[in-house]
């Protein structure tokens, strides 16, 4: 028999039969086996079931890192899936948004869960963990499993398999209950050392620890705005068919689509001049209008969509760019790593901007700052003179907007906090969600390929620190927000695929970003293609493909 030869972490060299299961070879690790959710194999990130047949270079994929932290919550909810058939097949559950470390749910088919069944449910969750039972994935052929999908109720997945055109299938398996494979799960349910059921609204929450802390879920801080915008756009999603991602396949098959462009980008815009209409309601008394969110949540787009709403309605807004308020390379905070820290709160010349901002409350005159970001230095002339009056309204755009540190000496009566997101609410299948973060990361990939000249991998490598900096500058304030714009389109990652398909297949195995540009590859499979001319040029996407009708 052939013999391969697997390289560890430190450098250790072990020879190994052909076919080897990566399960056997996890004491080389010197890590508990419960520490470990997944393996990654030459750059690709596997279940520990994997059979190894080259040679390869291996690494643990720990439960508490970023990746092990999305293994831990596809397996919470492929588990969660296993008891509600269990105890109540009758209603199936469907799985919802994230709210903070929490995935929301309800029954598939609308009935109220209650706080009695949502403790069965926990119960039923428990007992499987205590079990510690084996999860293992396997193929299927194409037709079998299109009607074990059909036979077990799971409708929207066997929809889903309509895009597929492989000859087998991938499922997970756990207790006879099979599931299409999306991502790697957990080897054995016993892992899921930290969990809990929390009744919420019509459903419940499924809640886990954050990422990095470990098996200690925190206290549950409610977010009822951003709930709220959720909620209503799932009704919506649910109102046009378009729920989950076979049935927007389905409209691109059958070429209806274009309808449904036009109504999901009309809603928008609708959503847009709702907000525009809030602030004028309060114009005798707004002064700013202050603009945040994440990364590629379109911000820029929609400042720009607002202002001419607000420009309909009478109001004359004037954009005041935070960037050109960066104190500067030689005097910006460095982070962790000794590199300059362009996120933090104090990277801007706070008190200048507070100085500048009173003087236009005043009724005075101001000359804008302009950055240049070539010399790393604001320029000493050239700036934009401008004065507020009575029509006038301040936009200002920025991921600190919401904090309001940042504008400490402007009266908050005066200030309406805008907070923008892509929160779509497009599901795979009744067990499986989206993301938000991977629609904004496509979003990002894009953008740098078309604007920037970055490769995916480079777009890919940075987006952790990205994602790090939300969490800490952003997130924590999106619920003071006096306003919640979703731009997400759910035809969008149809859009996406036309661009990042291509991007992501020129990532090579010898990249650590091959995991990840694997992943969203297998993420895209599920998607029909759609050609950016059909998307409309005042469209948000525009922002990140090009052809936009808005100057940037």
């Amino acid at each position: 028999m052939n013999n391969i030869q697997i390289i560890f972490p430190n450098n250790k060299k072990v020879e190994c039969p052909y076919g080897t299961n990566a399960s056997a070879l996890i004491e080389h690790f010197g890590i508990p086996a419960q520490e470990i959710a997944a393996i990654r194999v030459n750059n690709e990130i596997r279940p520990l079931g994997t059979s190894l047949l080259v040679n390869a270079v291996v690494e643990p994929i720990l439960v508490d890192s970023p990746e092990g932290a999305m293994i831990y919550r596809r397996t919470l909810s492929f588990v969660l899936a296993i008891a509600a058939k269990n105890i109540f097949p009758q209603h199936g559950v469907y799985v919802g948004h994230s709210l903070g470390n929490s995935y929301y749910y309800t029954f598939s088919d609308g009935v109220k869960c209650g706080k009695e069944e949502v403790e069965k449910l926990a119960e039923e969750m428990k007992k499987l963990v205590k079990e510690n039972l084996p999860i293992t994935f396997k193929y299927l052929a194409y037709e079998e499993a299109v009607q074990l999908f059909k036979n077990n109720h799971q409708a929207d997945t066997a929809l889903l398999l309509e895009q597929r055109s492989s000859s087998r299938i991938k499922v997970n398996e756990c207790l006879g209950y099979m599931d299409i494979y999306i991502q790697p799960l957990l080897g054995h349910t016993g892992q899921l050392f930290a969990f809990e059921l929390l009744p919420y609204q019509d459903g419940f929450l499924l809640r886990f620890p954050g990422i990095g802390k470990g098996k200690t879920i925190a206290p549950f801080v409610d977010e009822p705005n951003l709930f709220q915008v959720y909620h209503d756009y799932k009704k919506w999603g649910r109102i046009v068919g378009i729920r989950v991602v076979g049935e927007l396949n389905s409209k691109i098959a059958d070429r209806t689509f274009m309808d449904y462009i036009r109504i999901s980008e009309a809603h928008q815009a609708r959503k847009i001049a709702e907000i525009a209409e809030q602030i004028y309601s309060k114009h005798d008394k707004i002064k700013m209008i202050l603009i945040a969110g994440p990364s590629s949540s379109g911000k820029t787009t929609s400042a720009k969509r607002l202002s001419i709403e607000l420009m309909v309605l009478g109001l004359k807004p004037i954009a005041v760019s935070l960037d050109d308020y960066y104190r500067g390379t030689a005097s910006t905070p460095k982070d962790e790593n000794g590199d300059p820290d362009y996120e933090c709160l104090e990277a801007l010349d706070v008190p200048f901007l507070n100085e500048q901002l009173q003087a236009l409350y005043r009724g005075e005159e101001i000359t804008l700052p302009v950055y240049d970001f070539r010399s790393g230095e604001r320029k000493k002339e050239g700036g934009k003179k401008i004065r507020l009056d009575k029509r006038n309204v301040l936009i200002v755009e920025g991921i600190h907007g919401l904090n309001d540190a940042l504008t400490y000496s402007i009266d908050r009566d005066t200030k309406f906090k805008v907070y923008i997101s892509a929160l779509t609410q497009l599901n795979l299948d009744d067990h499986n969600r989206i993301p938000t973060s991977d629609n904004r990361l496509l979003r990002r990939m894009v953008r740098d390929s078309q604007f920037r000249g970055m490769q995916a991998a480079g777009t890919i490598k940075m987006w952790p620190k990205v994602q790090a900096g939300e969490r800490k500058y952003i997130f924590p304030f999106q619920d003071t927000a006096d306003a919640t714009f979703n731009s997400a389109l759910d035809y969008e990652l149809s859009v996406f695929k036309y661009y990042a398909d291509p991007l992501l297949r020129a990532v090579k195995p010898s990249m650590y970003e091959y995991a990840e540009a694997i992943r969203l590859l297998s993420f895209l499979e599920n998607f029909t293609p759609i050609s950016p001319q059909y998307v409309p040029g005042t469209s948000i996407l525009r922002e990140f493909i090009g052809g936009s009708e808005f100057k940037y």
